[in-house]
């Protein structure tokens, strides 16, 4: 029989990954005290230190509502042209029979 994979929490995972990141005590050190490997430590102290500079852009942000509000203003359309669609076919069709 197969272990079953523990899923760690993303709390936990950025506590351990900040500790290791923080290089005050060994990456072994750090994941035999919360029981994981050392690999699955370094990955998460990497994922961290690669994706730390997106908590401070605020460029994202932005550009998010302006993808979010252009989203909503071409759904607005579309369901104008539907309705003009309709419409036509409604006038349109006795005229085509």
């Amino acid at each position: 029989m197969s272990k079953k994979r523990r899923q760690h929490s993303a709390a936990f995972k950025a506590q351990v990954a900040l500790e290791a990141l923080k290089n005050i005590e060994p990456v072994h050190a750090i994941a035999a005290r919360h029981g994981v490997h050392p690999t699955q430590v370094s990955q998460w102290k990497k994922e961290l230190g690669e994706r730390l500079p997106e908590v401070f852009a605020r460029g994202a942000d932005a550009t998010a509502v302006e993808a979010h509000a252009r989203e909503k203003e071409l759904f607005e359309e579309i369901g104008r042209l539907k309705m003009e669609l309709e419409w036509l076919k409604k006038k349109v069709g006795p005229l085509g029979s």
